[in-house]
């Protein structure tokens, strides 16, 4: 009764074509305009997950505690010497604090006059120690600079030292690194190829080496939600200001735009440019399997046009049913064009092969009814079948592939509505042209012979390859962290490993939040101790141990160094002349002690490049005198704050810091940060153990990565059973026998298996990407596999000469096509995605042409 009644929906589609046509001409005219209006794209990973899950609550919850540290954009500066980089900081945020209609916030968070002042006491004792000792030692060359700071100031400095030598002074074994500092720069300096030189460096080596080597400034843009970029406008402001920023321009300072805008952004950009080139592709290569498929431009024309419009109107389904669209549903355009042109090329395939009893072509109307009598059927049961495959995933928490289960599964019905619909009525108004050969494959009857004779050992190799894939399966990991299938040649994405390779910027941190501070410190202390715990921050970190202890050595530094270093006169600048003559007398100076040095002693570069100095032009002196002491003066003021700490209590601590960590309802928040690499899955699953042993409720990047794997893993296992059962009931329904349907069952659980080995092997690892290739392994299977069942009950025994055979191989083609676009994109999740769908296609191919033939239950006679 279904198949008449195709049949007679065909015909009346054929008969008033135009009718037909103008109905779907509305229809996609209308969806083009739901799609303009309600359709978007979101890349926010956050968003793949139900919200109703306790882990993406507790996210939730600290998202809203901390907003803060949310919709970023974060400019990670890297520059030769500290100075350069903490200048450039500043520079580009005194200018992006300017810019109120790109930005609303910004923030230097290393730029904090607290934590200057007090930087010593976070050093361990035998490093304070190491540096207040050389800090003392080099008071008189402090001294020196302090009333001068120039570059005569410094050579002065160090004719100083040679005068100590002449006197039986010999110099400290831990001013060697200062040394070799200084012979680098004066002999890059004399040679007219100065740098600026680092007095961080030189005077607080231990104090630098606490940071993480870069500065960063952090902001809050205004966000576009209107484009498909939101942070677009925001970050093209930021980079027009970096561009401007003096040591950027004269190379010493690099600047990458990192964070979760510049992040989504860059995702965007990457997926929408990768789908878009992908979709054309996908169609233009389609088309030209279609020639070879079908071999008549008439019949091409009307399958492209019916998917063309049925592609319409599954967007325009999406923008109602979903509106937004997610970084896994979008592909739901190149899949609707891989497995729909599969139903219009059975159709039109099993059209050109209809004929009269004498051989001849059978006119086109009347084969248009019988093939919708012989194919609709099976179509109808492919469609249902592949949208149950789709459909099951809508009920899981994982929302990114429950989307595309939503639009894929009604986008099959929508294939199957235009295949017997629209196509006929275009293929009835391009008068499509039947030809003269059978479609089928005749040269294959070898083939078909041979697997109907062989049976057994086909089917046994089969089968062990089976087993082999089961045993597989407990092998198989998901990578649910997002950044792996982020473009890792992006500039945020560059950043951001940048930052990985610490730990102390990781951004893969455990966050907890306890009920008060005293809970944090004692948690704090049993993290701490952990093996893969690198360390813990919480408001209590800015409390510095041993303080008593320590401000005793620092005050006692202090009442050594701090009268030679402040109150005195400071010289006029020198002029050139007058540097000229510093450098001289210095030169002079350690000259006459040159005998009695080694001669790997720094002091004979030092003076070598100062005798050239003392001759050279203006401008060489000029340059190396600015160079040498652009940020003297700085240091000089930095060491007199250093040198001058008091006590730190928490509430000392200041409210920027402060706000990081704890509410005012005083709960408190721990930031645990991992050692190794947290990309590695091991790493993380022995850094949460080692957390939650201590806390359970554990939350931040890292816990959101294990999580996010577990639910993908509990949602496709959910789902594949649940399609799998569904998958039953509709071939049970449609075939009313049990082995029918399990003939269709077995090579769509074998193909599944063959993907499992390949996936082992190759290997390709699975992420929220990719795992789309399950639904669509259901999907393909299932229809290619119902074709070759069907007319197998039908009577056909030699499958592989059929004209199914025809069309289950061009639609093959044509999906692998679709697919393999997919592969190429540069975004590593989208081509990851198209990688893992063409080895479940290739798979599902060779279970459908060699497995179910062999498989089929042998008949004595073929009746066609």
């Amino acid at each position: 009764m279904i198949s008449s009644l195709i049949s007679q929906l065909v015909t009346f589609c054929a008969r008033r074509a135009w009718l037909v046509v103008a109905i779907f001409t509305l229809l996609g005219v209308g969806a083009i305009l739901a799609s303009q209006q309600r359709l978007g794209v979101t890349t926010d990973t956050d968003k793949m997950f139900a919200a109703s899950l306790p882990w993406k609550k507790r996210t939730a919850e600290m998202t809203r505690l901390f907003p803060q540290n949310n919709d970023t954009l974060v400019a990670v500066i890297h520059a030769d010497i500290p100075e350069q980089g903490r200048a450039t900081a500043k520079s580009l945020a005194e200018m992006l604090s300017k810019d109120h209609v790109h930005f609303s916030a910004v923030r230097l968070p290393d730029d904090n006059p607290f934590l200057d002042t007090h930087g010593l006491l976070y050093l361990d004792k035998p490093a304070l120690g190491n540096l207040l000792n050389n800090i003392v030692a080099a008071q008189p060359f402090l001294g020196t600079l302090a009333a001068d700071p120039s570059a005569r100031g410094l050579y002065d400095a160090l004719g100083m030292i040679g005068l100590g030598i002449q006197n039986g002074n010999s110099v400290p074994d831990s001013f060697a690194p200062e040394l070799e500092g200084f012979a680098k720069a004066l002999h890059d300096a004399s040679l007219g190829q100065g740098h600026d030189l680092s007095w961080q460096n030189l005077l607080a080596g231990e104090l630098t080496r606490l940071g993480v080597g870069y500065e960063f400034v952090i902001v809050k843009p205004v966000l576009d939600f209107a484009s498909f970029q939101p942070g677009g406008a925001a970050s093209s402001a930021m980079r027009a200001a970096i561009r401007d920023l003096p040591f950027v321009r004269s190379g010493n300072a690099k600047v990458m735009i990192t964070g979760e805008v510049q992040l989504s952004d860059e995702e965007f950009s990457t997926v929408a440019n990768g789908m878009t080139l992908g979709l054309i592709t996908s169609l233009i290569l389609v088309a030209l399997w279609l020639i070879l498929a079908v071999h008549s431009p008439r019949v091409i024309a009307s399958i492209l046009i019916t998917l063309i419009v049925g592609l319409l109107l599954t967007t325009g389904l999406a923008a109602l049913m979903v509106g937004t669209l997610n970084l896994i549903s979008v592909a739901f355009a190149i899949l609707f064009v891989g497995i729909a042109v599969d139903f219009a090329i059975q159709f039109s395939v099993r059209l050109r092969g209809q004929r009269l009893p004498d051989g001849r072509p059978m006119p086109l109307d009347e084969a248009l009814a019988l093939t919708g009598e012989e194919t609709g059927h099976q179509i109808l049961v492919a469609a249902l079948a592949t949208a149950a495959g789709f459909l099951a995933f809508v009920p899981t928490d994982f929302v990114g592939v429950a989307q595309l289960g939503m639009i894929a599964g009604f986008g099959m019905l929508v294939a199957f509505l235009t295949t017997i619909t629209l196509l006929p009525a275009l293929l009835h108004l391009f008068r499509a042209d039947l030809g003269t050969r059978s479609p089928g494959f005749g040269r294959l009857a070898p083939v078909d012979h041979f697997l109907r004779a062989h049976r057994r050992p086909v089917l046994s190799i089969f089968a062990i390859l089976g087993l082999a894939g089961a045993a597989l399966i407990p092998t198989l990991t998901f990578d649910a962290d997002p950044l792996h299938t982020k473009n890792p040649h992006s500039e945020g994405m560059r950043a951001l490993k940048l930052l990985e390779a610490d730990p102390r910027s990781s951004p893969y941190t455990a966050d907890l939040l306890v009920p008060n501070l005293d809970v944090a410190a004692r948690e704090a202390a049993a993290i701490s101790a952990k093996p893969s715990v690198e360390l813990v921050m919480w408001l209590g970190s800015f409390v510095p141990a041993d303080q008593a202890a320590k401000l005793a050595m620092i005050q006692d530094t202090a009442s050594i160094l701090l009268p030679t270093i402040t109150g005195g006169d400071v010289a006029p600048a020198p002029n050139a002349d007058a540097l000229r003559v510093g450098a001289k007398k210095a030169a002079d100076q350690l000259a006459a002690v040159l005998k009695t040095l080694s001669s790997t002693d720094p002091l004979r570069s030092i003076q070598a490049s100062l005798a050239t100095l003392s001759q050279a032009p203006d401008n060489v002196v000029l340059a190396a005198n600015t160079q040498l002491t652009r940020f003297l003066p700085n240091q000089l003021a930095s060491l007199q704050a250093v040198l001058q700490p008091t006590e730190v209590t928490l509430q000392d601590i200041p409210h920027e810091i402060a706000d990081e960590y704890l509410l005012p309802d005083g709960r408190a928040k721990l930031s645990v940060h991992p050692k190794g690499r947290l990309s590695d899955n091991k790493v993380l699953d022995r850094f949460l153990k080692d957390v939650e042993s201590v806390d359970p409720n554990v939350g931040g990047p890292a816990r959101e990565i294990y999580e996010s794997a577990r639910t993908m893993v509990h949602a496709f296992t959910v789902a594949a059973l649940s399609a799998l059962a569904m998958i039953a009931v509709i071939l049970f329904l449609a075939l009313r026998r049990v082995l029918d349907m399990a003939l269709v069952m077995a090579p769509l659980m074998l193909s599944a298996l063959l993907t499992v080995i390949l996936i082992v092997t190759i290997p390709e690892t699975l992420n929220y990407a990719n795992i789309i290739a399950l639904p669509l392994l259901l999907g393909v299977g299932v229809s290619f596999n119902i074709y070759f069942v069907m007319n197998w009950r039908a009577g056909v025994t030699k499958p592989l000469t059929s004209p199914t055979a025809r069309a289950v191989l061009f639609s093959a083609l044509t999906t692998s096509t679709a697919f393999g676009s997919l592969a190429a994109s540069h975004h590593p999740g989208t081509a990851s995605m198209g990688r893992l769908l063409l080895i479940s296609l290739g798979c599902t191919l060779l279970a459908t042409l060699i497995f179910v033939p062999a498989l089929l239950p042998k008949r004595d006679v073929d009746p066609i």
